[in-house]
């Protein structure tokens, strides 16, 4: 499963370095959502993906019985996901507030504007 998921990412960094190229401000804001999934996916393949309990201990017991899933890579990528989804929403009202002042998305015509 791990190639697969390796694969997944590096397609993801190969598609969003290729938007972020590109001189539309849309595109080049799909490319950095693009590279926080890959980097979301990443932290799931490198943190192990096994399946396991919650990591809840029985009442008595010092240590949870069986395998656990690791809570920690969970926070972490949840945590990316809401701050990915607010500088997607910042990002939005920036790109159409500048295409009301230049009236073009391309990024070297947002460049010549003394406005």
């Amino acid at each position: 499963m791990e190639p697969l998921m390796a694969l997944a990412i590096g397609l993801l960094y190969a598609a969003a370095i290729f938007m972020m190229l590109r001189r539309s401000i849309v595109k080049l804001v799909i490319g950095l959502l693009l590279l926080s999934n890959g980097a979301n996916l990443l932290i799931f393949t490198t943190a192990g993906m096994t399946r396991g309990a919650p990591p809840l201990i029985p009442e008595g017991m010092l240590q949870p019985l069986g395998e656990v899933a690791d809570p920690l890579p969970q926070a972490v990528v949840l945590t990316a996901i809401v701050i990915a989804f607010g500088v997607l929403a910042f990002a939005v009202v920036l790109i159409r507030r500048a295409y009301e002042i230049v009236k073009a998305d391309d990024l070297d015509k947002m460049k010549d504007t003394d406005t």
